[in-house]
């Protein structure tokens, strides 16, 4: 197995760079069962974070994306399930994908609630609103 980074990740699904994306696709393409590509947590949240700030993506895409790399079978994302329910809040409201994130990371380590001071994230990650 290894380890996939952010911008190898970005530039395969971005093709925007003529020198890094032939030799992300490369990486992406010599993936397989045997040697598959791991995504870390902090990889996620760095590539959305890329997506919609500086490419300006829309939830619809980087949520296409997301459920690409969970389908994959050469990838493996660290705390699937957790990702999956965070894209699953995501996807119905309007939270930053860090806020879904760590909503569904809380609730997946049993905590009874997540308390935040972010109002968008109360309405639409399932937070508890404090102050």
């Amino acid at each position: 197995m290894i380890g996939l980074d952010t911008n190898i990740l970005a530039r395969f699904f971005l093709q925007d760079d003529p020198l890094q994306s032939p030799m992300a696709d490369a990486v992406m393409d010599s993936l397989s069962q045997l040697k598959k590509g791991w995504i870390g947590l902090a990889t996620i949240l760095e590539l959305v974070w890329v997506f919609s700030k500086k490419n300006r993506m829309d939830r619809k895409e980087i949520s296409k994306i997301l459920s690409l790399l969970l389908t994959r079978e050469e990838i493996e994302v660290e705390n699937a399930i957790t990702l999956r329910a965070a894209l699953q809040i995501f996807r119905q409201g309007r939270a930053d994908f860090a806020y879904c994130l760590i909503a569904a990371s809380a609730r997946a380590a049993g905590c009874s609630r997540t308390v935040t001071f972010d109002r968008i994230a109360a309405r639409d990650a399932g937070m508890e609103l404090i102050g």
